[in-house]
């Protein structure tokens, strides 16, 4: 099992973010807000935005960043050539990890609906 989240999938540069921004297609749910657009990959590619307003902590930013990147890294099979952005709206902790893991499938669920 490849357990690596490689640099291809990952959203980097502003304007891949500005573009999937400007798209203005979301999904949102009580904690986390998906922006997409589709690409002409045939892979997914993934950006995360945690602003200081969510979550003060560095500590807890860096949580947020980490638990949905490994979402998405189990999850990229469900992708065809999709670009998204997750952002979260409220803070999360470990104890949240359950929830989050549920709004993250809904999310894709809509998604792959769509």
């Amino acid at each position: 099992m490849n357990a690596k989240f490689p640099r291809e999938l990952k959203l980097l540069k502003t304007d891949e973010f500005s573009s999937v921004f400007s798209f203005r297609k979301r999904i949102a749910s009580a904690t986390l807000v998906l922006h997409y657009q589709p690409n002409q990959l045939g892979y997914p590619r993934m950006g995360l935005v945690v602003s200081k307003k969510i979550a003060r902590l560095s500590v807890s930013r860096n949580y947020m960043r980490r638990v949905l990147r490994e979402l998405f890294r189990r999850n990229k099979s469900n992708f065809k050539g999709i670009d998204f952005i997750i952002r979260p709206q409220k803070s999360f902790c470990a104890k949240n990890y359950d929830e989050i893991v549920q709004e993250f499938d809904m999310l894709v669920g809509k998604l792959n609906k769509k």
